[in-house]
């Protein structure tokens, strides 16, 4: 069962893939109640929920309209919240079940270029952190994973693309993969590369050198807007 606002990309690859679409806007909670009575009407049980919408901030907060940065937290964020909130009873009598949180390096470290999308990020991953406490005596385990650059439609700057390493870029089926082996193991959280993990570290042990380093990329042109 795939969720999406686009009808027609939606129902193309559904239909490569041999599965239902339903359009829905996961930021607005009225569109997400209504498609979720739909959906477990026919599906009662949901033995996964990957909560995979999001989009980019499209820059700094002081360069977007307020409209922008509340479009994005209700997307990034609060389209995790209202799409669990609403497929927890078909969870529950899957139980055990999996949901799988697709969150963002950007969750774990920011920057001053791409604040409203890793602001929505952060509060994504949080979300998560505390679900995953909710959701385990009930049977749901909860997966976040947490990619870098990933090379889609979406990119925020194929500029931008083209100066970074090509190992720091993927495809979005390593990322896909990615998933797989997170709920094969049962991971709570994973790095997408690995070698990620230490960001976050380096800024909340060191926030004033992260900042600095961010600030000279920035000026070289190797930091864009998210």
């Amino acid at each position: 069962m795939l969720l999406a606002r686009g009808r027609e990309r939606l129902e193309a690859v559904a239909d490569e893939i041999g599965g239902e679409a339903e359009t829905c806007d996961v930021g607005e909670r009225e569109q997400v109640d209504s498609v979720a009575e739909r959906v477990l009407e026919r599906h009662p049980a949901v033995d996964l929920l990957v909560l995979n919408a999001g989009v980019p901030g499209g820059g700094a907060f002081l360069d977007v309209p307020p409209e922008r940065i509340e479009e994005v937290t209700r997307i990034n964020y609060l389209g995790s919240v209202w799409t669990l909130l609403a497929f927890l009873p078909g969870l529950e009598r899957a139980a055990p079940s999996d949901v799988v949180t697709m969150a963002s390096v950007a969750a774990t470290i920011a920057v001053g270029t791409s604040g409203p999308y890793s602001a929505s990020k952060h509060a994504q991953l949080a979300f998560a952190r505390s679900a995953a406490i909710e959701l385990e005596p009930r049977g749901i385990r909860m997966h976040t994973v947490l990619p870098g650059w990933v090379d889609t439609d979406r990119f925020p700057d194929p500029t931008l693309a083209r100066r970074l390493p090509a190992r720091a870029v993927m495809d979005a089926g390593r990322v896909a993969e990615a998933v797989l082996r997170t709920l094969e193991r049962d991971r709570r959280e994973v790095f997408v590369p690995a070698w990620y993990r230490p960001v976050p570290l380096a800024q909340a042990l060191a926030p004033g050198v992260v900042a600095r380093i961010f600030s000279a990329l920035r000026a070289r042109g190797f930091v864009k807007r998210s």
